[in-house]
């Protein structure tokens, strides 16, 4: 099975959720909507588990890769961050 359109139809609804953010005027993350217009087609019946499991496992086994960068960068600059946090609690 192809990966292709399995990507496509979530990056598709992934499109609809940030058109949605602009229209809407609230504040939840384009992400949000993508994922619930995703479920909702799911629940619907209008796109298959089958179509999309494997693609979103994919990934799913990415996003440790994407914290790397970030969680690196907090420990890099802890003492400036420590000092932050324990200001704003005082």
């Amino acid at each position: 099975m192809s990966y292709l359109s399995p990507f496509l139809t979530i990056l598709g609804f992934s499109l609809a959720g940030e058109a949605l953010q602009r229209l809407i005027p609230l504040p939840i993350p384009a992400s949000v909507y993508g994922i619930v217009l995703l479920f909702a087609a799911l629940c619907l019946g209008l796109v298959q588990l089958e179509r999309v499991k494997k693609a979103g496992a994919f990934l799913r086994s990415l996003l440790p890769i994407l914290f790397v960068p970030p969680v690196a960068g907090l420990l890099e600059n802890w003492t400036l961050i420590q000092g932050a946090l324990l200001s704003g609690l005082l």
